[in-house]
């Protein structure tokens, strides 16, 4: 079995900016569509909908706040 190709370094950021807010916007969105609608007829509808509709909000926000978030967190933290 051939080994698999690893992506760049330099993609990490975006990847883990998409992967994160993909799971973290899903699982919001999912929250949010019950609540304002309840389980009946349409939920799953309405729920990807609002999910597909936020998640690259979500993934453009968090890949331009992610940076100021670290330097804040290196300025609050200790360093081992």
């Amino acid at each position: 079995m051939a080994a698999m190709t690893k992506l760049p370094a330099w993609a990490q950021p975006m990847l883990f900016a998409v992967l994160s807010t993909g799971f973290a916007s899903f699982l919001v969105s999912g929250i949010s569509t019950l609540r304002a609608r309840g389980a009946g007829s349409g939920f799953i509808e309405s729920w990807m909908a609002g999910w597909l509709f936020s998640w690259p909000v979500a993934a453009v926000a968090i890949y331009i706040v992610a940076p100021h978030v670290r330097r804040l967190l290196a300025a609050i933290c200790a360093t081992e």
